[in-house]
């Protein structure tokens, strides 16, 4: 097996052979290889000049490289949700946005990536959904492997998290997942698997227990990932997951991260002198971070830089050419066209007047909320991409709507703030000593500051601005953060009191905080002096957050204005969402409503103007109630930068909207198949439905989703026709899918075939995705969809005999455009100890 992924052991692992990271393992005491196990800081490791080993420096992801830190002055490239890379069914477009990552890691002096989420949508509730790829393992493995393949080949390593069943974010830090072995197996190891297989450099463990055993001390991390996998590489853990000395260390667990301070250090090297821990798993965890140092390029010291670049290993790096390009095209070939009555594309020549609908419309989410987060260099909206694209004669009318009900205060920006020293857009940031002292002070572009700098006996964080509004009326001002708390507008107090944590969840404590408000009448022209504080308090993180937001218009004023705008346009875009309250990191969603009034927005659109086309902004499934009276409706994920790039190609027909669900859409909540993240009092979350999730479960049930797992229209039409086998191939079979294109444009499609196994001996899906291809064609152009099944789609996991068995007997084989829509049909017939027939028999259903 693959010793750490991508060669065979003992060779080149970057610069030194295996035998090399052992000599220099050797080389160091038992104090030495502990102290490399636990970080320096938040986003490095130790550094070790007795073997010449440099710092790793690490990075947030999958939808940026953020870089070591939060300072919203280091601008990223951001890259659409991973919910939408895995929408592309595109491994080759996938591959190069991952070398498009491993760019930006280089251009920033990165060398460890903390992407891709490999965990699984198993509850549409799920809060971090938009950050995972799919319900479906084989998807969710596949997009894995292409994005680590694209970082990996840039010499950066990429990461695979969060090892396993990270799957809700519900009391994560505490959660008890409680699945069966079998299911393990087949559903949630099975991407992570696929991530060995691609070669990736680096494994994190996850916050929650499975079965008991908190992942940082799990036996998982031995069996399978490096035994039976051969996993060569590291496993670190998720920030703040490694809880304890002796049965971490004794664990397959290498790096705890964040550090310098942390449960191991002077604690793990009394615990193995004490024989709690063999001295031996210590010396393994240091061999495979110098392998990942030596693969990166810390180890040993890199050839010199290209001029102007900050290199972190020893290939030169690439130029900084912009991204724009391959992200647009991304937004574009992840949309999904859920309906079309006709109405899409449009074109621009005929158009007069297009009316543009929703606060989403100006101020779209193009990231998901947490510490993937990053900040874009700049971001094309809905609103301003149709203007660019659409020729002079167009006139565009906005109307953002009525505000949404959970859109509270944002941070304060160069828009609404200017910094008080210096008149300049931003705030003024000052870390103050006991005393008053000022310690360090900067100007800042917002009100967002996660990362403070604290230099030694800093007190209290201080965020100042001066306000211009540009409305009069009740503003609301919110304060972030934890401890003691004050906010004063003009010198009079506003907010003034203790706000102790009540959560430890990183997410809440470092990167949203939340808001503090009140509410004081502010007078358009008329500037205001607003000073917030926080004490810095143990355990209570440096975050802050100094927020406003103007009042909101009359609800009856702004949807009249929107009502008037659509009756007098040719054709209308609304643009409706989510909000960050209601998809992020750290919590999971109650519903799957959009935040309203956008129902009743969208309602009263489609009767003023029913050639009315909603452009929806989420992460992950949301209820659509006036679906069927839509003239179109075209979900953009989070799109990344480029969202309105890419929204207007598709729109006005220069790009085929090429996203295909990469997970089921129920109409409503009550009737999704799968849907608890909340453990019981004892902590436990089981996993009741076993291997039936996504469209397994809603087959199993006989139900119909609103949207099958595979689902989007494109602008052409295909017949799916004929269904054969071809010669077997080593590991597999591949199968013939002949369709033809019926439209009159030129299009994608995509081309899935499933298993099926009626009368199994065993549980089983009532079918399973097995396989998938895309194939493009012409007008009335008919093309054959090569699909390989690999051998273990036939396979089971059998507990008791420890290792994957195929039932013999007949199975079916299905191909289509979705898991609901699998219009051709052929049998396989499996000989005992899994030998693959010579041919099959298929028909067209």
């Amino acid at each position: 097996m693959d010793e750490g992924g991508s060669r065979p052991p003992g060779e080149d692992a970057g610069g030194l052979s295996d035998d090399e990271v052992s000599r220099l393992a050797d080389k160091l005491d038992l104090r030495q290889k502990v102290r490399l196990l636990t970080g320096a800081d938040t986003w490095r490791t130790e550094a070790e000049p007795a073997v010449g080993l440099r710092r790793m420096v690490f990075s947030d992801g999958p939808a940026g490289v953020r870089g070591p830190g939060w300072d919203e002055r280091d601008t990223s490239a951001l890259l659409p949700s991973a919910s939408a890379l895995a929408a592309l069914w595109d491994e080759g477009l996938v591959r190069r946005l991952g070398a498009l990552l491993g760019d930006e890691a280089r251009r920033k002096g990165v060398h460890v990536l903390l992407a891709p989420t490999l965990n699984l949508h198993r509850s549409p509730l799920a809060g971090r959904h938009f950050e995972c790829f799919s319900e479906d393992p084989l998807l969710a493995g596949r997009t894995g492997a292409a994005l680590i393949e694209g970082i990996q080949s840039r010499g950066v390593a990429a990461t695979a998290k969060h090892y396993v069943a990270n799957d809700s974010e519900t009391d994560r830090l505490t959660l008890d997942a409680r699945i069966g072995e079998r299911v393990l197996r087949e559903l949630y190891l099975a991407p992570f698997e696929a991530a060995v297989r691609a070669g990736v450099w680096l494994v994190m463990s996850a916050y929650n227990r499975v079965n008991g055993a908190s992942m940082s001390e799990s036996s998982l991390l031995a069996e399978p990932l490096k035994g039976e996998w051969g996993f060569g590489g590291a496993v670190v853990s998720d920030w703040g997951a490694v809880r304890s000395t002796t049965a971490a260390g004794a664990a397959a667990q290498d790096l705890a991260m964040p550090g310098p301070s942390g449960p191991w250090g002077a604690e793990l090297v009394r615990a193995v002198e004490a024989g709690l821990v063999p001295e031996g798993a210590v010396a393994d965890k240091a061999r495979r971070l110098l392998r990942l140092a030596t693969r990166v390029g810390a180890l040993p010291a890199p050839r010199a830089p290209v001029p102007g670049t900050r290199a972190v290993g020893p290939v030169p790096d690439a130029p900084d050419v912009g991204p724009e390009g391959a992200l647009r095209e991304a937004v574009a070939g992840s949309a999904v066209l859920l309906e079309n009555r006709g109405l899409l594309p449009l074109d621009p020549g005929t158009l007069r007047v297009l009316a543009v609908i929703g606060a989403h419309a100006g101020d779209p989410r193009v990231q998901g909320g947490g510490s993937a987060e990053v900040f874009p260099r700049s971001v094309v909206t809905p609103l301003a991409g149709l203007r660019a694209a659409l020729p002079p004669h167009v006139r565009v009318l906005h109307a953002p709507g009525p505000a949404l009900d959970d859109a509270g205060p944002v941070p304060v920006g160069s828009g609404l703030a200017r910094d008080p020293q210096t008149g300049e857009p931003g705030v003024r940031l000052r870390v103050l000593d006991a005393r008053g002292g000022v310690l360090h002070s900067a100007r800042l572009p917002s009100g967002r500051v996660l990362e403070p700098e604290l230099p030694p006996g800093a007190d209290t964080v201080e965020l100042g601005a001066v306000l211009h509004p540009e409305v009069s009326g009740a503003w609301t001002l919110g304060l972030g953060g934890f401890g003691p708390m004050r906010l004063t507008v003009d010198g009079e107090p506003l907010l003034d009191g203790e706000f102790p944590p009540e959560t430890d969840d990183p997410a809440v404590i470092h990167v949203r905080p939340p808001l503090r408000t009140g509410r004081i009448h502010l007078v358009a022209g008329e500037e205001a002096w607003v000073v917030a504080r926080r004490q810095l308090a143990p355990g209570a993180g440096r975050a802050t957050v100094l927020a406003a937001a103007p009042p909101p218009p009359d609800p009856a004023e702004a949807l009249a204005e929107a009502e008037a705008a659509a009756r007098a346009a040719d054709a209308v875009i609304v643009v409706v969402g989510t909000t960050d309250g209601s998809e992020s990191e750290g919590a999971d969603r109650t519903g799957l409503e959009l935040p309203a009034p956008q129902d009743q927005v969208v309602r009263a659109v489609l009767r003023a103007n029913p050639r009315t086309a909603v452009v929806v902004n989420a992460g992950g499934p949301v209820e659509l109630p006036w679906r069927a009276q839509a003239g179109a409706v075209l979900l953009s994920w989070f799109p990344g930068q480029e969202a309105g790039s890419g929204l207007a190609d598709v729109l006005l027909g220069r790009a085929e909207p090429g996203g295909r669900l990469p997970t089921t859409w129920p109409a409503r909540l009550t009737v999704a198949p799968v849907h608890d993240t909340r453990p019981g009092p004892d902590g436990r979350l089981p996993y009741g439905e076993g291997l039936h999730i996504g469209h397994r479960a809603w087959l199993r049930t006989g139900r119909t989703p609103a949207y099958w797992f595979g689902h989007g229209l494109g602008y052409t039409s295909w017949a799916f026709e004929e269904l054969g086998a071809r010669e077997p191939v080593a590991q597999g079979r591949e199968f013939s899918v002949v369709l033809r294109n019926t439209g009159a444009r030129y299009g994608r499609q995509l081309v899935q075939v499933y298993l099926a196994r009626p009368g199994s001996a065993v549980d089983r899906p009532v079918r399973w995705l097995a396989g998938w291809t895309t194939v493009r064609a012409e007008p009335g152009e008919r093309v054959a969809a090569v699909v390989r099944i690999p051998a273990r789609a036939l396979q089971y996991w059998s507990p008791a005999a420890g290792t994957w068995v195929t039932e013999p007997g007949r199975y079916e084989v299905l191909a289509g455009p979705t898991a609901g829509d699998l219009p051709l049909r052929a049998v396989l017939d499996v000989e005992p100890h899994g030998a693959w027939p010579g041919g099959t028999r298929g028909v067209a259903g």
